[in-house]
């Protein structure tokens, strides 16, 4: 079985292949309906030539004997030679002839006429040829001639017939050749045109390259059935170069974030190579490396962290934790640096929630150390804590610098601090906010910022399904 692999072949083979269909199913419904028309007029010119011989054997009007009303016959059909007139007794005897070439050896030998249409019509074939005729009893008038009369056979020669169905047959189905191939033209001109900005597709994903992602393809031309393709394809073309450009911008900032410790690390170390130091001095200078060591470590550990987050694999575990306790214990934790930097630290409400204790704290300890390093002195933190019948809902508020309008959207992507006002409070890394969204988004909920009027508040959103609230 050959397979078509192309669709635009399969769509012009079906167009060929439906019209063919049709026309073909046309044609056969036209011939019989042509054929059963010639059969009734067949009939109806049988059955007159039939009504002028009963009319010729019944006349009354003179004593002619048989003899001679059969030439009046002879006379009658001269110039009918497709239609043949056969006489027979009633005891199978033939009587005469007309146009004998009509019938065959068994019917003039006296074989009656074996019906096959009803009302004593038939069918039959001479040398080739084609025949229908009607068979009737005729009686004969005359005195004590009461019972007489004889069988009349009438044939008709359907050769004109024939050959003009014949034609008839031969036109059709080379119309329906003809149309097939026409159709199939035209469905391959309207696939292929149709298929147009699939195969502009295809030549925009030849040219795509990671540095080539910004073409698009025009959907206004584009026919319904592959308008939602093309909108999708220039979808992933622009989720694709969004991609690139955050893969592109993160690999700047990685490069940039550890070119400071490195380049530190080589700076102290050249420096202590440059002449003999004492054990002290080595010491120091091993301490000092030791440091961006560290910054480097967790740099590494932070990007792994991410990394399995993009991934999806981060474990969520199932236990049941009280976000009071934590804050609490976080409170505790950053109080001596609180109390150095003179703010204060203050918890409202309480809930439970299911869910990774390690995550979670890690969640709050870096937007508390975050409220920490941008909250002036004499400031205030708050961490509030609600409860309601679809989600549970953690906030950390500071008073400080605000952050910008258009940078809100932005402080969740690695590596960004915001303006430059704000990055001089710390030396983070900017993961820390990126962190803390892929946790909350492994527990399916969300985070926020808004910032206004001195005051700036970061909301965790966590549906009610994955946790317990507790008073």
């Amino acid at each position: 079985m050959i397979r078509i692999r192309s669709l635009t072949a399969r769509l012009a083979s079906l167009f060929a292949a439906l019209t063919a269909s049709l026309l073909v199913l046309a044609a056969v419904l036209f011939g019989r309906m042509l054929e059963a028309h010639f059969q009734e007029l067949d009939l109806h010119e049988l059955n007159g030539k039939l009504a002028l011989i009963r009319n010729a054997l019944q006349d009354e009007s003179g004593d002619s004997a048989l003899a001679e009303r059969i030439q009046v016959l002879e006379r009658a059909f001269v110039g009918h030679e497709s239609v043949g007139v056969l006489l027979r007794a009633i005891d199978g005897r033939v009587v005469h002839v007309i146009h004998p070439e009509h019938f065959t050896l068994a019917q003039r030998a006296g074989t009656p006429l074996a019906a096959t249409m009803g009302d004593g019509a038939g069918d039959w074939s001479v040398e080739g040829r084609p025949h229908r005729g009607v068979e009737a009893r005729v009686a004969l008038p005359g005195a004590g001639a009461g019972d007489a009369a004889v069988e009349v056979l009438v044939a008709l020669d359907l050769s004109h017939h024939a050959h003009f169905l014949a034609s008839v047959r031969s036109a059709t189905w080379g119309g329906v050749a003809v149309a097939a191939l026409v159709a199939a033209l035209f469905g391959w001109l309207a696939a292929h045109r149709g298929l147009a900005p699939l195969r502009r597709v295809t030549e925009t994903a030849r040219r795509l390259s990671a540095r080539q992602l910004g073409e698009r393809l025009a959907a206004g031309d584009a026919p319904l059935e592959v308008r939602d393709h093309v909108e999708a394809f220039n979808g992933m073309l622009a989720r694709l170069e969004a991609a690139f450009q955050r893969l592109a911008d993160y690999s700047a900032d990685i490069a940039h974030e550890l070119r400071t410790p490195v380049s530190n690390l080589m700076t102290q170390t050249q420096v202590a190579l440059s002449r003999p130091r004492t054990a002290e001095e080595y010491q120091d200078i091993l301490a000092s490396n030791l440091e961006e060591y560290e910054r480097i470590a967790r740099m590494v550990s932070d990007m792994l962290f991410l990394a399995k987050a993009d991934g999806n694999t981060l474990a969520r575990g199932g236990e049941s934790i009280d976000l009071a306790r934590e804050a609490d214990a976080l409170i505790d934790f950053y109080e001596a640096l609180a109390d150095e930097r003179r703010v204060r630290i203050v918890r409202t409400g309480g809930a439970t929630v299911r869910g990774d204790r390690a995550m979670l704290r890690r969640a709050l300890s870096n937007l508390i150390s975050n409220a920490l390093r941008h909250t002036p002195a004499g400031g205030e933190i708050t961490i509030a804590i609600e409860s309601d019948d679809a989600r549970i809902r953690l906030v950390v508020s500071n008073v400080g610098d605000p952050i910008p309008a258009d940078q809100l959207e932005r402080i969740f992507d690695r590596f960004h601090r915001g303006n430059a006002q704000r990055e001089s409070h710390g030396e983070g890394a900017g993961l820390g906010l990126a962190i803390t969204r892929s946790i909350v988004r492994a527990h399916g909920g969300e985070i926020s910022a808004r910032s206004s009027e001195g005051i700036t508040r970061f909301a965790i959103a966590i549906p009610r399904h994955t946790s317990t609230s507790a008073t």
